[in-house]
């Protein structure tokens, strides 16, 4: 069974790193570098900061997959919902020039554009949490090769869905 105290610890992490990318992403010439951070390699600035901070211990290539997973998918979700409220505010406000950047608007025009919404930040959030389960896996791999620690082998990480 996997820690739900560190679950939650990482989901509470990966959300207000997603919601600071999300308010990043506002910004025109930042927002490319911040969602290429969040979609592909948040995990391994989660994992290695609680790794320093001692929040988490030995955790093998399997676990880093799946917390890499679960970090990209709440990170992503909890980006999105910062991002899209205040982009929708800011495409109200004549910007000029810059109005045209912000569309979101037109998502909520009807409830079915806010559902092709809603589908699109979810399957974007698996795409994120894939990346991210990958590089989660990554940077397990790199810390047992890098202190030679590993895990032993009777303990498994098994879900059990209640």
């Amino acid at each position: 069974m996997i820690n739900e105290l560190l679950l939650k610890q990482i989901a509470i992490l990966a959300a207000i790193a997603g919601g600071a990318l999300g308010f990043l992403s506002l910004i025109p010439f930042i927002n490319i570098f911040s969602i290429t951070i969040l979609v592909i390699c948040l995990a391994p600035v989660v994992l290695v900061y609680m790794k320093r901070e001692n929040l988490i211990g030995i955790f093998d290539m399997r676990e880093g997959a799946i917390l890499g997973g679960v970090i990209g998918f709440v990170s992503f979700v909890a980006a999105s919902v910062v991002y899209t409220p205040i982009n929708l505010i800011l495409g109200f406000i004549p910007l000029g020039a810059l109005q045209s950047h912000f569309f979101f608007k037109y998502f909520f025009n009807s409830f079915g554009s806010f559902i092709v919404l809603l589908l699109l930040v979810f399957f974007v959030a698996l795409l994120s949490a894939l990346m991210n389960a990958f590089a989660g896996l990554a940077t397990s791999y790199v810390y047992e090769l890098l202190t030679g620690l590993k895990k032993e082998s009777n303990e498994s990480v098994d879900f059990e869905i209640k």
